[in-house]
């Protein structure tokens, strides 16, 4: 298959310039559109589910539902309302030489999005990069094959109602070999984003050709403090846990200070609900012994820090102190988002300056690393980098910036 002649397409399309106002009637549109296509989502998405197994964890995130895809066309509502950042000056100066120099916000050009399955990917990602006048290819996984091309059809059915290039919203073909194209596109693509396991962004870093920011892997932390509060604890724990476990902002890891074990019981306790399956170290594990259910309790091992879990599972690690908790996160986090519970001013901000992560939390659920609940509109990742971007990649993120000089014949002197 010739693979280049996607990339050509979307190239192409990438030089035609979109009048705000037109992006925002086609984003409401979409919306529309959208839910008016629940039934052949939901159907199209069903043949992708019939052939995953309900306990893969990876379910959760292929699933569509009518809520679902009313959210979806929220959120592409909210990108539609957001202000454009497009030809925003960050700088403007006037030179001795009376050289009028600008600095503005320009699109990144053509963005490739390599995911897994998460087909409402596809939707977020073409709002977002439509609104900031970039042209997405995306590379979804073969488990979402059938909603990927029934959601790029919506779009397509759209694009095409307002006499736009359908190529600015490009689907590649399932098959790996479409990846490897995309990795090696150098003359087509501007910027590689990630979205999906520690696997494939590693198998992007060490492949592609084209840069890359990472969107990643969250192994996420949540440190009580000694001065932690119990009832705060309890609450964001088993929010941070439980609300999405197939997320990147779930929480992996529960880390106590061992002043406060004897309060280990009552703080966990309501994770049983949701039959939440715990590896405590020894501590934590001679604690919970009879006060949570023997079949959901188990003994830590090495390897159960570090992992991001994706499913009703938690580790817990116990600390004799801050400085402790802070190594540990260290050691084992990915720079995602992480949290600390204490009314401690003084640990909380310790904690805020030392721990290296996108998102750093005090007494809030880690659940909030997310695009909308930032105030981004939809997100097309999490960045956990320091290039470029850091954090939710919201419209600003997509966009890079040029020089605008303006002169009235200056030359330069020799």
């Amino acid at each position: 298959m010739n693979y280049t002649q996607y990339l050509e397409n979307a190239l192409i399309a990438s030089r035609k310039r979109i009048g705000i106002e037109v992006i925002n009637q086609v984003l409401h549109e979409l919306a529309v559109s959208a839910i008016n296509h629940t039934e052949f989502l939901l159907a199209e998405n069903k043949k992708d589910l019939d052939r995953m197994d309900p306990n893969d964890p990876k379910y959760d995130r292929l699933q569509l539902t009518a809520n679902r895809i009313k959210d979806i066309a929220k959120e592409i509502n909210h990108v539609g309302s957001l202000t454009s950042p497009l030809g925003e000056v960050l700088l403007s100066k006037t030179m001795p030489n009376e050289l009028q120099i600008s600095k503005v916000r320009v699109p990144l050009g053509v963005v490739g999005v390599i995911y897994e399955a998460r087909p409402n990917v596809t939707f977020d990602v073409f709002a977002l990069c439509f609104k900031t006048g970039n042209v997405c290819v995306l590379k979804g996984g073969s488990d979402a094959h059938y909603s990927n091309k029934a959601i790029i059809s919506v779009i397509h059915g759209v694009l095409e109602k307002f006499g736009i290039n359908k190529n600015i919203g490009t689907l590649l073909p399932p098959e790996r070999e479409a990846t490897d194209a995309l990795l090696n596109a150098t003359n087509y693509v501007d910027m590689i984003i990630p979205r999906g396991s520690q696997n494939l962004i590693n198998h992007v870093r060490s492949h592609s050709k084209v840069p890359v920011i990472e969107t990643g892997a969250g192994i996420v932390h949540t440190y009580f403090d000694e001065f932690g509060d119990l009832e705060k604890g309890k609450a964001i724990i088993f929010n941070a846990k439980t609300r999405r476990v197939s997320v990147c902002n779930a929480l992996d890891c529960l880390i106590i200070n061992q002043h406060r074990l004897t309060d280990l019981p009552e703080m966990v306790n309501h994770l049983q609900t949701k039959e939440t399956i715990i590896y405590a170290d020894e501590k934590a594990y001679a604690v919970l012994e009879n006060h949570y259910p023997d079949k959901l309790l188990k003994l830590a091992k090495n390897e159960h820090f570090g992992t991001e879990f994706l499913s009703m599972q938690m580790a817990i690690k116990t600390v004799n102190g801050l400085e402790e908790a802070l190594n540990h996160i260290a050691n084992y986090g990915s720079k995602h988002s992480e949290a600390i519970i204490t009314e401690n001013s003084e640990h909380a901000e310790t904690f805020l300056n030392d721990v290296d992560a996108a998102a750093v939390y005090v007494n809030a659920s880690t659940a909030f690393t997310d695009g909308a609940q930032f105030g981004l509109g939809a997100e097309i990742g999490i960045s956990t980098q320091k290039l470029h971007a850091r954090g939710p990649m919201g419209l600003e993120e997509l966009c890079s910036y040029k020089w605008i000089v303006k002169g009235n014949g200056q030359v330069r002197s020799s």
